[in-house]
């Protein structure tokens, strides 16, 4: 099924992916409702920032942006945007992000992870949607060390609340695509980094942190990996599934399922770079793109953290035809460039 010319509706419009994937659906032409609850649980300055530079850059573009401050767990102001705004299209890009913040603050993870995305998933219900996507987290691999990560794998062993939260989302929109048809994509994303990025994250706190000569903290003594994944090759993917909808497996094998499909409308993709960087080569390049050497305070693991994430994305290339094409170098460079400007060093 083909999606023509569609209102889009972004939930975490003013969040770090949400506000970069609003822009490439305006400038290809989409009709855009960002919705946002603009929390204080980073810098709501920025998140403020990301909205005026939307609104800035869609004046030059033929997609109509509106922007709402509304909770997904305000169900009757939910309710009120779907019937008024009427969205072909419903990216879920908002949740309470953070995997330490979740072993401190476990009720604003189910307040919004999981009573929020229920909300939604009513909305998309009764108002019909075409295609729903939303974001997953590479954190549902948990204590799985059998890497690269492929959606074969099983994901029932989380190593914290966020993680479950996630997990819990894919099994919730998987009931609600088997039920009422809804097309659902769950999207596992890998580490996302660059431009705009979020200040709780490591890039962005290294960074700083380098350039005002204080201590970074370095977990489980350097010993880790990530699949960094460079912001633009995040949004060109989610921008991809939004124009082909979940199909059901016509190959789906009920005594030996699959996780990764189903008999349902609703499909799970990793979405990565596939090339895991050893954490102590991100920090080598951050030196060198900022031109100041870091200060280390190597530290034990930390709880809820894995030890390395590596993304198996075969899967979603088949789908969309699309692999992330911005090297680690070169992202490192971007997102510095941009750091500096920003933050005016």
């Amino acid at each position: 099924m083909k999606i023509k010319d569609p209102n889009v509706l972004i939930t975490g419009a003013a969040g770090f992916i949400g506000s970069q994937l609003a822009l490439k659906f305006l400038q290809n032409g989409n009709n855009v409702m960002g919705i946002d609850n603009l929390n204080d649980y980073y810098s709501v300055e920025l998140k403020k920032t990301r909205l005026s530079n939307i609104l800035e850059k869609s004046k030059n573009y033929s997609g109509k942006w509106n922007f709402k401050k509304v909770s997904l767990e305000n169900y009757s102001d939910l309710k009120i945007i779907f019937s008024k705004f009427v969205p072909d299209i419903v990216v879920n890009l908002a949740a309470q992000a953070g995997v330490r913040y979740s072993i401190e603050n476990p009720f604003s993870y189910i307040q919004s992870n999981i009573v929020g995305f229920t909300n939604l998933l009513e909305c998309c219900r009764k108002y019909e949607v075409s295609n729903l996507v939303y974001a997953s987290s590479s954190s549902v691999y948990g204590g799985n060390k059998n890497l690269p990560y492929n959606e074969k794998q099983g994901v029932n062993h989380p190593v914290s609340l966020y993680a479950a939260t996630k997990k819990s989302n894919e099994l919730i929109a998987h009931s609600y695509s088997h039920l009422y048809k809804i097309p659902a994509i769950g999207l596992r994303y890998f580490t996302v980094y660059g431009p705009w990025g979020r200040p709780d994250m490591a890039p962005m706190i290294f960074a700083k942190s380098i350039l005002e000569s204080k201590k970074i903290s370095i977990f489980n003594y350097g010993k880790m990996q990530r699949d960094f994944t460079y912001i633009e090759d995040i949004v060109e993917g989610t921008f991809r599934c939004c124009f082909k909808p979940a199909k059901p497996s016509t190959k789906f094998d009920h005594l030996s399922p699959n996780p990764a499909v189903s008999f349902a409308p609703h499909m799970l993709f990793n979405i990565g770079n596939s090339k895991p960087i050893e954490l102590m080569y991100f920090i080598e390049l951050l030196e060198k793109s900022l031109g100041a050497r870091a200060i280390k305070d190597f530290q034990p693991l930390q709880p809820g953290d894995v030890l390395s994430t590596a993304a198996d994305t075969k899967s979603l290339e088949n789908w969309i035809q699309f692999t992330p094409k911005t090297s680690i170098e070169s992202g490192v460079d971007k997102f510095i460039k941009w750091f500096k400007f920003y933050y005016k060093y």
